[in-house]
């Protein structure tokens, strides 16, 4: 096998992270865009020593499992992966990922994994999406054989995968919601005409940014958050935007302006201003409300994400007398949903942003047994006995990390605390795997492992797993 060699495969599955997985004489070979039980030919582009990474150049039998995609776009901006595979395979796939991971990384065998939970809606699910302005617009197959004069200069959408500076325009995303698409459409129009320039990494001139659309799936609220660099005559321009916005779709909620000076192309400003309305949305999770603001954390599946607080609180079997610790809290979704069920819920953050939004959401709620201990976790853990002491000794502990999973030093202080109950939320089956290993070595066991489709059309699966004591 050489590089740039076009072979023929047959995929057999895909991977974490969604390369599908072929065998030419039993070396394993990653094809990006592989679905299972294609025969494809495909271009080797890397060859280590276990494995080669290949580039799909034709199909030349399609998969039983295939379906048409819905959008448009599919293949061109990679925000749905997989919307050509049937959903059901989509789910089988995950389910093994996750049993596999666990398997070969953390050395786990007879797991009792159940089946994983779809979600409720598989597409127009998202409570926000990000969406990117550039000064230059990847242009469509389509577009550039129709010989049409198109304006390049200015783009509203989402980033062409592997393509950091060029944005293809989205007309119609299923991800978010109908009304978004002629929202954004809208903006597209204005920010064209305004004769601002679109925010450009070369040099780091031009004023629009990004613009991001949140929604609250229960309440029916929305906010539209623009994100731009400074400019003298900035505001007035966001404020006329704004108003025309709120004419036009008068369902908006809310309008913020974020203000970024920094150079490093991220949808957070330094300054923020409200434009119309309150200048945040709320969100209901079974009987609790949540206020979220144009910078805070929530999950981005609402109607998934009840689901799996239901069953966190579920598998929690939480009591009024019991102190549950809730590492990497956020802002305090978990800690105030099952507020009701225990005695106290101490959470523990490392952005202070996060906290002040928790303990907002705590008012809002009028719960008032939840605590929120600012700092880094390794730290904030170090010392159990004056943690015990100072919070009371936690009969569960809820962990939910980034996707790094957990800082190397934390399962030793999680088991110091010697809890009786583990339950660990997590975005990365590999990262999850690591860490289990370390928890389930001599003090706990797995007793159930529940994957969880959060992000339908994606390759990102969603686990939660239950440990108790040996």
């Amino acid at each position: 096998m050489k590089k740039n060699e076009i072979i023929e495969l047959e995929v057999e599955s895909l991977a974490f992270g969604g390369m599908g997985i072929a065998r030419k004489e039993g070396f394993t070979v990653f094809v990006k865009r592989g679905l299972p039980l294609q025969k494809i030919k495909a271009q080797i582009k890397k060859i280590k020593t276990n494995y080669a990474e290949a580039r799909l150049i034709e199909v030349l039998k399609s998969s039983p499992l295939e379906t048409e995609a819905r959008c448009s776009f599919f293949g061109v901006c990679g925000g749905c992966l997989f919307q050509n595979l049937k959903y059901e395979e989509q789910l089988a796939q995950k389910q093994r990922q996750v049993k596999e991971t666990l398997e070969h990384i953390g050395g786990f065998s007879d797991l009792k994994i159940l089946p994983i939970l779809p979600s409720p809606e598989n597409y127009y699910y998202r409570n926000k999406m990000e969406f990117s302005f550039s000064d230059r617009r990847w242009l469509t197959p389509g577009e550039i054989e129709s010989g049409k004069i198109i304006e390049k200069d200015l783009a509203l959408g989402l980033h062409v995968p592997g393509i950091y500076d060029k944005v293809l325009n989205v007309d119609e995303c299923f991800l978010l919601s109908k009304s978004s698409n002629d929202i954004l459409k809208k903006i597209r129009s204005f920010t064209r005409a305004s004769k601002f320039a679109p925010y450009t990494t070369q040099d780091h001139s031009g004023f629009w940014r990004f613009v991001v659309v949140r929604e609250s799936k229960r309440l029916n609220q929305v906010m539209i958050n623009i994100v731009t660099a400074y400019h003298k005559n900035g505001n007035r321009i966001v404020v006329e935007l704004a108003r025309e916005l709120k004419k036009e779709f008068p369902f908006i909620t809310t309008i913020v302006h974020n203000i970024s000076r920094k150079k490093a192309q991220i949808a957070f400003g330094e300054n923020e201003e409200i434009v119309i309305g309150p200048g945040y949305i709320e969100e209901k999770l079974d009987s609790k409300l949540y206020r979220i603001s144009a910078n805070s954390f929530f999950q981005t599946n609402t109607l998934q994400a009840e689901k799996m607080y239901q069953l966190i609180s579920h598998w929690g079997d939480f009591q009024k007398d019991q102190v549950i610790y809730d590492l990497y809290s956020g802002t305090g979704s978990i800690a105030i949903f099952i507020s009701d069920m225990v005695k106290k819920v101490v959470g523990f953050e490392l952005i202070p942003d996060a906290i002040r939004d928790a303990k907002v959401n705590c008012e809002l709620n009028q719960v008032n047994n939840c605590e929120f201990v600012e700092g880094d976790l390794k730290e904030n853990l170090s010392d159990p006995q004056a943690l015990s002491e100072k919070w009371g000794k936690p009969d569960t502990i809820i962990i939910d990390p980034p996707r790094s999973g957990m800082h190397p030093k934390l399962p030793g202080r999680i088991m110091n605390l010697n809890p009786d109950k583990i339950i660990y939320v997590s975005c990365n089956p590999s990262t999850l795997a690591r860490d289990l290993k370390v928890l389930c070595e001599t003090q706990y066991q797995i007793d159930l492992v529940q994957p969880i489709d959060m992000f339908p059309h994606t390759p990102h699966c969603e686990t939660v797993v239950k440990l108790t004591r040996k």
